[in-house]
């Protein structure tokens, strides 16, 4: 259900606190770390929802050696997963901040199971991304928030940032229910009890007074009832303008003295307040997805406005806050990509997960040619876009390839059911392309016709073999799980039919950067010397990636945040 009405907040006004937290995405994780302690918390948002990116989510987190995990039976090790990351992160960021998230992963699930309502469930099967390295697992370590009971909010349920699909009927549909219903005319034994199940819940909760959310839209739901529930206040509309600080007796870099950050001065709505914390800071705002003129800087001038799925007010007001001090960034570059259809005008794009994985499909670029293994995780494939543009050989346009029958068995870019056609809209704005021969398809969506052709041929054969000689395609276990089980030899490949083709635009859109402030493995923000700024903490996707240019499992994006929420609060409550 979408819920439109804004709640006034609750008036800001000068006061002090033990911990100020600035975001209320994983930042509802810290506040309720560190209530837990003993602390006098306070959450401060700058737009009037609450939940952040994690709201907008698929809701999942990657935290190996979990509770949830052992009480299903998994049988991960945190010592696998040491291996596991040692050899997919390499040196691509420091091993202490790794090693951390692996030590207090345990603790932080248990921390959640014991402050919110929520209750969590074993993705069984949601391989690894990089499953084939060692210590990796096909059966994954991926868990989620069994759909949850919004109603529960009360009045503060309007408060609750939206998710970026919204479905036309009550039906809370995880992720793990996500990969059957996509198949449902592939295997109705497995989709349709799921369907007739989610739909009782959602449905039935409605006649009840209840409203059963999943997701991303469930994570942030629960945490939010737990600070609720802890009386723990959250400002809406409530930006930090700067830090405060005092003098330190130790020294920093170049002998200057050090500074402690003790709180901000905040504004809401034109009025200005002044919030002293003891314990200090903990940003948690978010990155810098929607700051077209940073991205341009140091990511890709391909980017254009509105391409991030990320939360609106994610505009690097945390990295400016932080320059301020004197911190240091890393990892600039990198995001939490995500290929995406095209957006319509004025609209935003539509994700593409399992689509890129799935028989009857493959995707080009500019040069009618394939460029990547299309069912490769999210955060690779937009790694090698990037990769591409750093060589001199940008992919300057790409375009989703599939016939009938694929679109006639598969949901298209989360809301197209099978068999239902293509909007008008897309064909108009040139997002769609339609035609009965490859040549015709390539001269509808302007490409090159001799290579296009060609392309579509070869493809045909890697397919029929059930080898992509070329990307590797289903050759991994995270390829393979949004595959079609009942196509074979390769569940990601099928020959393309002629007659019905259509073409469809993708954009690089992506789920929120992922560099930004250097961060210790105390969550600690750091200066360029390496020296941690006393009283100030980042986390989420305010902080450079824990596992550096890598994406380890679905949920890694949330469980670092998550766990470094609970890292910082209880290092603050020490302090």
């Amino acid at each position: 259900m979408a819920v439109t009405s804004e709640l006034e907040p609750i008036p800001a006004h000068d006061t002090d606190v033990d911990l100020l937290v600035i975001g209320s995405g994983v930042g509802l994780a810290a506040a309720l770390a560190a209530h837990d302690r003993g602390l006098r918390v306070l959450v401060v948002e700058k737009t009037a929802w609450v939940g952040g990116s994690t709201a907008r989510s698929g809701g999942a987190f990657w935290i190996p050696a979990n509770p949830v995990l052992e009480r299903a039976g998994a049988a991960d090790t945190l010592e696998r997963a040491e291996q596991y990351l040692r050899s997919v992160v390499a040196d691509g960021a420091p091993e202490p901040r790794w090693r951390a998230f692996l030590r207090h992963g345990p603790d932080t699930v248990r921390l959640l199971e014991r402050t919110t309502p929520l209750r969590f469930c074993w993705a069984r099967g949601y391989s690894d991304y990089h499953a084939e390295h060692p210590g990796g697992s096909a059966a994954g370590r991926s868990c989620e928030s069994r759909p949850f009971d919004a109603s529960v909010l009360g009045s503060e349920r309007a408060r609750l940032r939206g998710g970026v699909m919204e479905l036309p009927l009550p039906v809370p549909v995880t992720g793990a229910d996500y990969r059957w219903l996509n198949l449902a005319t592939r295997r109705p034994d497995k989709a349709v009890p799921r369907l007739l199940a989610r739909v009782a819940q959602g449905v039935g909760g409605m006649a009840l007074g209840r409203e059963y959310l999943a997701g991303g839209q469930a994570l942030a739901a629960g945490l939010y009832a737990g600070v609720l529930r802890a009386r723990i206040p959250v400002w809406t509309r409530t930006t930090a303008l700067h830090l405060l600080t005092d003098p330190t007796e130790s020294v920093a870099s170049e002998g200057r003295p050090g500074q402690r950050v003790v709180g901000a001065l905040l504004e809401q709505d034109g009025r200005r307040v002044q919030v002293r914390a003891r314990a200090g800071v903990v940003l948690s705002s978010g990155g810098f997805d929607h700051d077209t003129a940073l991205r341009h800087q140091h990511q890709s001038s391909l980017l254009q406005p509105g391409w991030s799925l990320g939360a609106e007010g994610n505009t690097g007001d945390g990295l400016r806050l932080a320059h301020d001090v004197g911190a240091d960034t890393a990892l600039m570059d990198q995001a939490w990509w995500f290929p995406a259809v095209a957006p319509l005008r004025g609209a935003a794009p539509q994700v593409l997960l399992a689509e890129r994985s799935l028989p009857g499909s493959f995707m080009v670029d500019q040069s009618g040619r394939r460029f990547v293994n299309e069912a490769c995780d999210y955060m690779s494939f937009g790694q090698r876009i990037l990769q591409r543009e750093r060589d001199g050989e940008p992919v300057s346009e790409m375009w989703l390839v599939f016939d009938r029958r694929y679109r006639n068995s598969y949901v298209l870019a989360g809301s197209l059911m099978p068999f239902q056609p293509l909007p008008r809209a897309w064909y108009d704005q040139g997002i769609a392309h339609r035609a009965r021969t490859p040549q015709a398809l390539a001269r509808a969506a302007g490409l090159p016709e001799r290579a296009f052709a060609e392309t579509f041929q070869r493809f045909g054969q890697l397919a029929a073999a059930g080898i992509d000689d070329d990307f590797g395609r289903g050759a991994g276990a995270y390829d393979r799980y949004y595959g079609d089980p009942t196509v074979t030899p390769n569940p990601t490949m099928r020959p393309l039919l002629e007659g019905h083709l259509h073409a469809v635009r993708v954009v690089l859109s992506d789920l929120g950067t992922c560099g930004g402030v250097r961060a210790d493995e105390l969550g600690r923000v750091l200066r360029a010397d390496g020296s941690p700024i006393e009283g100030f903490y980042a986390i989420g996707n305010a902080a450079a990636n824990v596992f550096g240019r890598s994406y380890p499992g679905a949920g890694a994006t949330i469980g670092q945040g998550l766990v470094y929420a609970s890292i910082a609060a209880c290092h603050a409550a020490e302090s």
